[in-house]
């Protein structure tokens, strides 16, 4: 099995196989359009920019799940990220990243890649631990996903190679995405 198992609808609703992405590197990320890390999108962009042309692509995925922020309809998400961040990599509707109606996608990549923990060395990775810690401890337990912008890197072969928490910026995983391009 591989991520090319899997499908999901696009933010404009088509069904999408993921098997149409076989041979690249995939970067798949669950955003939020009011999180203190939606800027993040810009920096996805920058990358996605940077490395299409040699076979990367990153897959949004917006979720509702964490704090309500992403409340907006799917044509609201898209029209915030093209007005914004000037998105132009693919985005899905919106889905549950987590818990009992988690999209089966999200559901193998946590198998496939376990939460290991923020980095404390990070001050904003302290900061998203310690408010969840206080506010929804339940999130820490589990590998499911444990808020927005966590992103997945994925091999040309669909296999998940590593999970990088909400607080690691896109462009500090541009090593990790060169090496498998």
């Amino acid at each position: 099995m591989s991520v090319y198992s899997f499908k999901a609808k696009s933010i404009r609703g088509e069904e999408k196989e993921l098997s149409q992405y076989k041979g690249s590197v995939l970067l798949i990320v669950n955003t939020a359009s009011e999180c203190g890390f939606t800027v993040q999108y810009a920096d996805l962009q920058k990358l996605y920019e940077k490395y299409k042309d040699r076979g990367l692509t990153i897959l949004g995925f917006p979720s509702n799940q964490f704090g309500g922020q992403e409340p907006g309809s799917n044509d609201e998400v898209s029209t915030f990220c093209q007005i914004n961040y000037g998105v132009t990599f693919p985005l899905f509707e919106k889905v549950d990243v987590r818990g009992a109606d988690k999209h089966p996608l999200f559901g193998y990549l946590d198998e496939q890649a376990p939460f290991k923990g923020f980095d404390m060395d990070n001050s904003e990775a302290k900061m998203l631990s310690a408010f969840i810690q206080k506010e929804q401890p339940e999130l820490l337990e589990g590998n499911d996903i444990k808020w927005n912008f966590t992103k997945f890197l994925i091999d040309r072969q669909g296999k998940v190679v590593e999970r990088f928490e909400s607080p690691v910026d896109p462009l500090d995983m541009e090593k990790a995405v060169e090496a498998l391009l």
